[in-house]
């Protein structure tokens, strides 16, 4: 894994990427990983930027992926399934902090979709990648960048879109005043009742779901969900501040595959549905037997699977991948 600097275009942050490659073996310890080569005058553990590169520049075969975490997260999660996402491809599989967390610049005062779309541009344009895996608020990011942004094609996993308001009862007001109070225990059971992704878990009453959050901020994992609440507060805000109709995204031309779990909250299987029935490049389908989390579980290599599956089309595709498990259909 190689860990790198993007600039962003607003000029006023930075993200943090790692980078995992096909090709790269398990080093030595202590020896330092493979690096692109920097362009002459490029500040080191930094991506030079291609002058007049564009994503649909670069060839297929080798260019990269960017993929697009979701809230309350970091990209750490989503290391096993960009592993594994880059051995199926042979390519290159870029994970970048958003802002608000790890190493990556804290969310502006102004935030908005409109932040994360520069951001996602300014990774795609300066790690020269053409396609895009995004899960959660990540598939909301990709879906209003794919608006104008230029992508190759993109796969979302539950993406967390707001269409004529169908998100607005998932906000719960409580959550953005117990933050603000410092109630974090109370903010994160009206957050994960509010959106219902920890599967059963998520119907438990508030006392007992916030028992849980008490539980669980004694893991590092639980310690830095907590964390990273302020940030769930301000990217529900700008998934619901961008609300859109189906009308839209009618200008995405670009393949794109929209996949929730068969065992994902219901409103993220209708929003897929919608937007393929609306918009000719997309395309849904549900993976039966996977939760919200399917990216984010180790070993879960169907998803990485199908993902490769997609962006492949159309490009040769290896021996082992050319044996597709049945989706459900979209209904």
């Amino acid at each position: 894994m190689e860990t790198w600097t993007i600039r962003t275009d607003d000029g006023e942050g930075h993200l943090e990427l790692h980078t995992f490659r096909p090709s790269a073996e398990k080093a030595p310890e202590g020896a330092p990983a493979a690096a692109p080569e920097a362009a002459p005058g490029a500040a080191p553990g930094h991506f030079p930027e291609p002058a007049g590169a564009a994503p649909g520049d670069a060839p297929a075969a080798a260019a990269g992926i960017v993929l697009v975490h979701g809230t309350l997260v970091t990209d750490a999660l989503y290391r096993s399934f960009a592993r594994s996402l880059s051995r199926l491809l042979g390519r290159p599989v870029h994970c970048y902090n958003r802002r608000g967390r790890a190493g990556s610049s804290p969310q502006p005062a102004d935030y908005s979709a409109a932040t994360e779309v520069a951001d996602l541009a300014a990774v795609l344009r300066q790690t020269g990648s053409t396609d895009v895996f995004a899960h959660s608020y990540g598939g909301f990011v990709a879906l209003q960048a794919a608006r104008s942004v230029p992508i190759r094609r993109l796969v979302t996993y539950d993406a967390a879109v707001s269409l004529a308001g169908n998100l607005t009862s998932r906000w719960r007001p409580e959550l953005e005043r117990s933050v603000a109070a410092g109630e974090l225990d109370h903010a994160w059971a009206h957050l994960v009742q509010g959106l219902e992704t920890a599967g059963p878990v998520s119907k438990l009453p508030l006392g007992a779901l916030r028992m849980l959050s008490i539980l669980s901020a004694r893991t590092s994992l639980g310690a830095e969900m907590r964390e990273l609440l302020p940030t769930a507060v301000k990217e529900m805000r700008a998934a619901l501040a961008a609300d859109a109709e189906l009308d839209d995204f009618a200008g995405i031309t670009m393949p794109t595959l929209m996949l929730t779990g068969g065992w994902s909250p219901d409103y993220f299987a209708e929003t897929g549905r919608q937007l393929a029935a609306a918009v000719p490049a997309i395309e849904f389908a549900v993976v039966p037997g996977q939760l919200h989390e399917g990216p984010i579980r180790p070993g879960n290599r169907r998803l990485a699977l199908i993902a490769a599956r997609f962006l492949l089309d159309g490009d040769a595709v290896p021996a082992r991948l050319r044996v597709r498990r049945r989706l459900r259909p979209a209904r």
